[in-house]
């Protein structure tokens, strides 16, 4: 508890940990704000909390996760990643050398993406208050005047070909294989990573991309039916162009999963006119995240309000919103 009451423990945690794995001049001022030199312009700011369970998993960790799940949530609104902050709140008795694993794999994710931590905030609390650790990032982007709508999907018209960049649901998966609730094991690792980079250049060839979002909880499911009603627009997937993870599949088989409801961090849909459809396609699987991206569905004219999935059997169904929570505490 020493940690986290202001005095030299503290400091030591401070300046120990977390200015010395996120060193840079602006957050080395240690001031109670951060003073940032940001051209004229369109900012784009996001938050996020995480508390996930297990904190370590195939592919990744807490620490990991909130840094690219802002990032994500940043580049899909159309915007550059610049800085970040991160809040700590840490359970009494939780190990050190865990917690410097997690800040280590934040300082990581921020250098590969050119993006600084700037900002941050520690609390520890009594055992019991807290499981074990939780993490809170905000994120602050830059944005051009001609992405302005992406996030809001206003320019969805049907027609527009919807785009995901790889098989959906191997994040919660892969939480489900750390939290060892069944004795089968698969090699499968959450696809948490950072979309900036493929964001980027999508941007870059082509001024059809309408819409992005990042398919975290709740899945695709989520991401279809809040742009099918908040746009009032139909959608229609076909699960055969659905790329599959075989691993995914099975397991979803075995426990009653949809893949679709299943949460991911390295996965997101775009809607992208169709005249330009397959030439976004080709510089997305030219990235590391988008090798497997693929057009599952389209945008319609009819069913407004409803996204739709045609069925490998020739059939059609709903696409329901989920009903309580196949994964509870995923990210």
């Amino acid at each position: 508890m020493n940690h986290g009451n202001g005095g030299i423990y503290m400091n030591q945690l401070i300046s120990e940990l977390f200015l010395h794995f996120f060193k840079n001049e602006t957050i080395q001022e240690q001031t109670d704000s951060a003073i940032l030199n940001v051209p004229a312009g369109h900012l784009a700011f996001t938050t996020d909390s995480f508390v996930i369970d297990p904190l370590f998993f195939p592919g990744g960790n807490i620490g990991s996760l909130s840094v690219c799940g802002t990032l994500n949530d940043l580049a899909v609104s159309g915007a550059k990643p610049v800085y970040l902050s991160a809040g700590f709140i840490i359970e009494e008795g939780f190990e050190f050398m865990k917690l410097e694993r997690i800040v280590k794999s934040m300082a990581l994710e921020a250098r590969k993406a050119g993006v600084r931590i700037v900002t941050g905030d520690t609390k520890v609390v009594n055992s019991g208050k807290c499981d074990k650790l939780f993490i809170n990032t905000s994120g602050i982007g830059m944005m051009e005047e001609k992405h302005l709508l992406i996030g809001s999907g206003c320019k969805v018209r049907p027609g527009d070909k919807i785009i995901i960049n790889g098989p959906p649901g191997e994040h919660g998966m892969a939480v489900m294989q750390a939290r060892k609730l069944f004795t089968f094991k698969t090699c499968l690792k959450s696809d948490c990573a950072n979309l900036y980079p493929m964001i980027s250049k999508m941007l870059k060839h082509s001024g059809l991309v309408h819409f992005m979002r990042d398919a975290t909880r709740g899945g695709v499911a989520a991401v279809l039916n809040e742009l099918a009603r908040k746009c009032n627009i139909g959608i229609e997937i076909d699960e055969t162009l659905i790329p599959v993870n075989e691993e995914v599949k099975v397991m979803c088989e075995i426990l009653g999963f949809d893949p679709l409801y299943i949460a991911n961090e390295g996965k997101l849909i775009a809607v992208v006119g169709e005249a330009d459809a397959e030439n976004v396609i080709g510089v997305m699987k030219q990235t590391k995240t988008g090798r497997e991206t693929a057009i599952i569905g389209e945008i319609t004219g009819s069913h407004s309000g409803r996204a739709v999935l045609k069925t490998k059997s020739g059939g059609k169904r709903i696409i329901d919103d989920l009903m309580g929570d196949q994964l509870p505490r995923i990210c």
